[in-house]
């Protein structure tokens, strides 16, 4: 498979990127600094941009199979902003599989059904800046006719895969409060073989 991964010098892209290359997937990178990639440039094809430039996303789409995102948020909206770019580029392709690392702030809170977490008693976190720029590109997602999935990981603390995860369709599993970046990476690269998961948030948690 040609898979395109965003976001792939972050703690969850790197991992996905060594998994999809450990099963000899044809792995593209599209990547601001080449330079901060954890492995070999030789092992992928490395696309030097930005997701908000349309050119570097067309150039990085091209010939490839799937989407994946890991890219992190940031102060200035590059999620919200980069969503209908990517989705645009991926019509223009005939791209239709997306897969994206967004967070659990997103998804429902289960004591107040019409809120997100993040705007619920649940959330413990006094800044909404990161779940807000998450929640823009979800709303791009649910309106763009794309076969998309969002895993949205609670507190995630270092460490590799543990296996004994639990994960569960729009809202975090009962009682979650943290989850590995090797299980969440693990978790998302299982999407591709996956059709369970379309058109949903999905929580993970320990």
């Amino acid at each position: 498979m040609k898979i395109l991964i965003l976001g792939a010098t972050g703690r969850v892209g790197t991992e996905i990127t060594r998994l999809a290359l450990a099963d000899q997937h044809d792995v593209k990178v599209l990547v601001r600094q080449p330079e901060m990639l954890a492995m070999n440039r030789d092992q992928v094809t490395v696309v030097q941009g930005n997701v908000l430039n349309r050119t570097d996303l067309s150039e990085a789409m091209h010939n490839v199979d799937i989407v994946i995102s890991a890219l992190n948020t940031d102060k200035n909206d590059t999620l919200s902003r980069s969503a209908p770019l990517i989705i645009q580029e991926m019509y223009e392709q005939g791209l239709q599989r997306f897969i994206m690392v967004g967070t659990a702030g997103i998804l429902n809170s289960r004591t107040e059904r019409e809120l997100y977490r993040f705007q619920s008693r649940e959330s413990k976190r006094r800044s909404t800046t990161a779940a807000e720029d998450h929640l823009g590109a979800y709303r791009s997602l649910k309106e763009s006719g794309l076969k998309w999935t969002i895993v949205c990981p609670t507190a995630l603390i270092n460490g590799g895969s543990e296996g004994n995860y639990r994960v569960e369709k729009d809202y975090l599993p009962e009682n979650g409060k943290r989850i590995s970046v090797g299980d969440t990476a693990a978790f998302t690269y299982s999407l591709l073989d996956l059709e369970k998961y379309i058109h949903v948030r999905v929580g993970i948690a320990y």
